[in-house]
């Protein structure tokens, strides 16, 4: 990034979490980094099987077949001793597409889980570069139909199902909700896409201004997204479910809840995405965060931003489902 390249200032207490965050993530991701990121997960998953056990949750691992017929998993989690039917939460995880796993964010709908008796699914899709598109987004399908097929074994509404995911896992929420219209597949009552991932074509002035700052810069969208579509990034030859941007007819999808920061690269493929749901008649509620970096509510849960982040999106859950 250039001196005279001007973007908007972060929050004062979000930049002083930035000086720590660079501990844990680099600015820039190239593709040499992806095993080593893939060693040091930002989130550890003994942390997380900690978390779930203290509040009484339960979790299983279930073997299905994504896409081509091959072998995925999803975890089920549920509070212990639950029954009854309630509200289904499709969970797609982060990590620009080349990282992270099924537990990344999960913990983020446990309080909706215990709130409205729901179950959580969420789903090891498999990454890139090894896995190109079309394997994330399929991976997802399969896991959402896998969900709905077995919505009376899990204690789940078909009718109340709703997938979310932050990150690549918003893109990936955003694509398969696409393709669960476009397929005739499982209805879902909602998309909660919390700072989505959708637009591969890096054309955005977001994406100039967040160059080698912050988390998940331009750089390393780059990389996310070549080891996505390799020489397919950025040309016609790219599916609306792999980059949802893309897509020119949003008619009939279900209300969607998006979020984003104000300095991170994602806004304004954010924005618009927002805007093109209203113009197609689709409920959309959009939210975007004075000063915010690409996930400051996970680096930075107690900066008053974040508290304020997590509490819009909690009240249009609870608005959604209540």
């Amino acid at each position: 990034m250039t001196e005279t390249t001007l973007r908007p200032p972060f929050d004062p207490e979000l930049e002083a979490a930035l000086a720590l965050v660079g501990d844990q993530m680099p600015a820039t991701l190239t593709a040499e980094m992806i095993p080593l990121m893939r060693q040091n997960p930002v989130a550890g998953e003994d942390e997380i099987f900690r978390a779930l056990d203290e509040r009484g949750f339960t979790r299983r691992d279930v073997t299905i077949a994504g896409h081509e017929g091959d072998e995925i998993v999803v975890s089920v989690i549920a509070k212990q001793g639950r029954t009854g039917t309630g509200p289904g939460f499709f969970h797609t995880h982060g990590g620009g597409m080349i990282i992270g796993n099924r537990w990344l964010g999960v913990t983020g709908f446990l309080d909706w889980a215990e709130r409205f008796n729901g179950v959580i699914v969420t789903v090891e899709y498999r990454l890139a570069p090894e896995f190109p598109d079309p394997y994330p987004v399929e991976d997802c399908y399969a896991g959402l139909v896998w969900t709905a097929d077995n919505a009376a074994e899990l204690g789940i509404d078909p009718n109340r199902i709703l997938i979310g995911g932050g990150s690549a896992g918003g893109g990936l929420a955003a694509g398969t909700t696409l393709l669960a219209r476009d397929r005739r597949g499982p209805a879902l009552i909602g998309q909660l896409l919390i700072y989505p991932m959708l637009d591969d074509r890096d054309e955005s002035v977001s994406t100039q201004q967040i160059d080698g700052i912050g988390v998940w810069d331009r750089g390393s969208n780059i990389t996310g997204w070549t080891a996505l579509l390799g020489d397919r990034k950025g040309t016609d030859d790219v599916s609306i479910y792999a980059a949802p941007a893309r897509a020119t007819d949003l008619t009939g999808l279900p209300p969607a809840f998006i979020d984003c920061g104000s300095a991170e690269v994602f806004r304004d493929e954010d924005v618009a995405y927002a805007t093109k749901l209203w113009e197609a008649g689709v409920q959309a509620e959009l939210h975007v965060w004075a000063g915010g970096f690409h996930g400051f509510d996970i680096f930075a849960p107690h900066a008053a931003v974040a508290q304020a982040m997590l509490a819009a999106r909690d009240d249009w859950v609870n608005r959604l489902l209540g």
